[in-house]
């Protein structure tokens, strides 16, 4: 996409965004709260309509979409209604028949960590088991191309971890994937590239560590005189050697010393605080 604007109202949401996803990778859109990232994902999806900016999704402008396009993308929403009284293989098995050629769902099923609950009613699912479901009904059509809007909000760590799974077998199967999520270890685990949105400007993209290296790659922290201090370094060899002989001169501990390598996270913080 080019120069893609969105206003709603006198509200101008995005500013112009340029990105572009390569196929077989594995794209995380972040950003807070009203950064845009949705409008960015409903736009791609076709589900909104841009104001201005040239959009292209599998060779196709979404508003101008027709079926053939829809059996080549799946979608998670941030939130999706779904038929409470079929069973989870029912509901499956129905999405399934839209497709042209669809996984089995039985196999879905396996992949998402639904098998145990393939007879229960979708109204007796959890909630981080419908959003597994939600994901289950994205991969049943076998999509190239996945959209995934926060896709394991209410998942517990176990599983998000079987999700994370899913997905790195998705991308091996060659599937693209365009994933928005405020977990910052998902984004650094998962994603090739992210992009950074900020009140609907891209602040920052690129590969996860191409980030980390342009920002402060290390924080050592001590205490001293029973003050901490914290120092925010990218020669964290040369900083910790005249720590350690400045202490070892005075016959003293670096107490409670600990070395941290920023995270992505401490990236996002500080791209889109205000006034960054």
């Amino acid at each position: 996409m080019h120069d893609l604007r969105k206003s709603y109202g006198d509200r101008e949401v995005l500013h112009g965004l340029d990105l572009a996803v390569e196929t077989g990778e594995v794209f995380a859109l972040l950003g807070p709260n009203g950064a845009g990232k949705t409008t960015t994902v409903e736009i791609l999806e076709g589900y909104r309509r841009r104001d201005g900016g040239d959009v292209c999704v599998l060779g196709t402008d979404p508003e101008q979409a027709d079926a053939d396009f829809r059996a080549r993308i799946g979608i998670v929403l941030q939130s999706s209604a779904v038929y409470p009284t079929l069973t989870v293989e029912e509901i499956v098995a129905l999405f399934a028949g839209y497709y042209p050629a669809p996984r089995d769902p039985d196999e879905v099923l396996v992949l998402v960590g639904l098998e145990d609950k393939c007879r229960a009613r979708v109204r007796t699912l959890s909630g981080g088991q419908l959003r597994r479901l939600d994901l289950a009904l994205a991969l049943v059509g076998d999509p190239e191309l996945i959209f995934l809007d926060e896709p394991t909000t209410g998942f517990d760590p176990a599983a998000r971890r079987q999700a994370w799974n899913t997905l790195r077998g998705m991308r091996e199967l060659g599937k693209t994937i365009l994933l928005t999520t405020h977990y910052m270890e998902e984004a650094e685990t998962l994603a090739d590239r992210v992009a950074i949105l900020r009140n609907g400007r891209i602040v920052a993209t690129g590969p996860p560590r191409a980030l980390l290296a342009e920002h402060v790659a290390v924080e050592i922290r001590f205490r001293r005189d029973g003050e901490e201090v914290v120092i925010d370094t990218d020669e964290p060899t040369r900083v910790l050697h005249e720590l350690t002989a400045e202490a070892l001169a005075a016959g003293v501990e670096l107490e409670a010393l600990e070395v941290q390598r920023r995270s992505l996270e401490d990236v996002y913080l500080e791209v889109t605080r205000e006034g960054a």
